[in-house]
């Protein structure tokens, strides 16, 4: 039996489930999900042992879910909707996907800049983790000064040493889009101008790509979401060490605005048919336990405060704290048209 028959199934006997007095109608959450990493099944799998609410899972990137969505419409069966990028956040928030939720738990727990900005009927999404996106250079080739700022990575002196995915990539829209907010549109398009000079190849690849494009020497320098860099500090693997030995790890910025943080986080559907228990799984995500799973799990910052992080690869990065910047992650993404409109004059791919 298909799931979509097991549905039809359940909404077809509520009478006779009712009558017997035998059997409850199942508690079910649909999820959408754009979050690809193994160890979030312990996460969902614990929601399900404390609260009974069994998890029916549609997996997707970003960009797919928020298609999939516009796409079925009001016949979605989609409950919560959980995104890895803040510029997608604010994609589905502008093209209204979420339904506001009012959770005094969720804002107790959860910082404000890590938030929709909330009306009278809550927030339409919430941040549960983040990752630093930094620099990570050659330990022989590059000094630690010259690429301790995001600002360096476009000066002169570091011609022909760059590598980084596509401009046009998420991540990368993210951290461009804060730049221009720090630094302003004209200053921030020089800027892009001075990226596409300096690197040692065309974008192509994704962060770990890059990483390994520094330990192999094709690049001097490179960006990456930190959980990437930890991974590969946390493996056991001969090739994982000998990159670790390699490379450096810079988290830019920490005598100015400080590095630049994505999140991921998510929201109720807009046409979630349990609504209840989209609200339990999003309360349940700002838990100690479920945040205990973004840090160690998946080597992501908890955006709960008084969660601690115990994970070893993201103390040895960033020498146990560092300085982050504070501008709201809803201004990033509203950055994001501008920002893709100045890689298209630079000819950043």
């Amino acid at each position: 039996m298909t799931m979509l028959n097991k549905w039809i199934t359940v909404a077809a006997l509520p009478v006779v489930l009712a009558s017997s007095g035998a059997f409850a109608q199942e508690q079910v959450l649909n999820l959408y999900s754009a979050r690809h990493y193994s160890t979030d099944e312990a996460l969902y799998s614990n929601f399900t042992k404390i609260t009974g609410i069994k998890i029916n899972r549609v997996d997707a990137d970003d960009a797919g879910i928020l298609a999939r969505l516009k796409a079925e419409g009001s016949a979605s069966p989609a409950d919560v909707i959980l995104l890895v990028d803040a510029s997608r956040l604010h994609k589905a928030e502008v093209e209204g996907l979420f339904h506001p939720v009012k959770s005094k738990t969720l804002e107790d727990a959860i910082p404000a800049q890590y938030r929709a900005k909330g009306g009278p009927d809550g927030s339409a999404w919430f941040g549960y983790s983040t990752r630093a996106r930094v620099i990570v250079y050659d330990k022989a080739k590059v000094k630690r000064a010259d690429v301790d700022s995001y600002e360096e990575l476009g000066d002169p002196k570091n011609m022909g040493k760059l590598c980084i995915r596509s401009g046009s990539h998420p991540y990368n829209l993210s951290l461009f889009g804060a730049v221009a907010e720090h630094m302003g549109p004209e200053k921030t398009e020089e800027w892009l101008k001075g990226l596409v000079a300096n690197m040692a190849r065309a974008p192509k690849g994704g962060d770990t790509d890059q990483i390994k494009g520094v330990a192999s020497g094709e690049c001097g320098i490179a960006v990456t979401n930190t959980y990437y860099m930890a991974r590969i500090l946390r493996s056991s693997k001969p090739d994982d060490q000998a990159i670790a030995d390699k490379v450096g790890v810079v988290f830019p910025n920490q005598d100015s605005w400080g590095t630049h943080l994505n999140i991921a986080g998510g929201g109720m559907a807009k046409y979630s048919k349990n609504q209840t228990n989209a609200t339990k799984f999003l309360e349940y995500l700002a838990s100690p336990l479920a945040q205990d799973y973004f840090a160690n799990g998946n080597n992501e910052w908890p955006t709960v405060a008084s969660v601690k992080v115990a994970n070893p690869a993201l103390q040895q990065m960033s020498g146990g704290s560092f300085k982050s910047e504070t501008i709201p992650i809803s201004v990033i993404g509203s950055n994001q048209v501008k920002v893709q409109q100045m890689l298209d004059r630079v000819g950043f791919k």
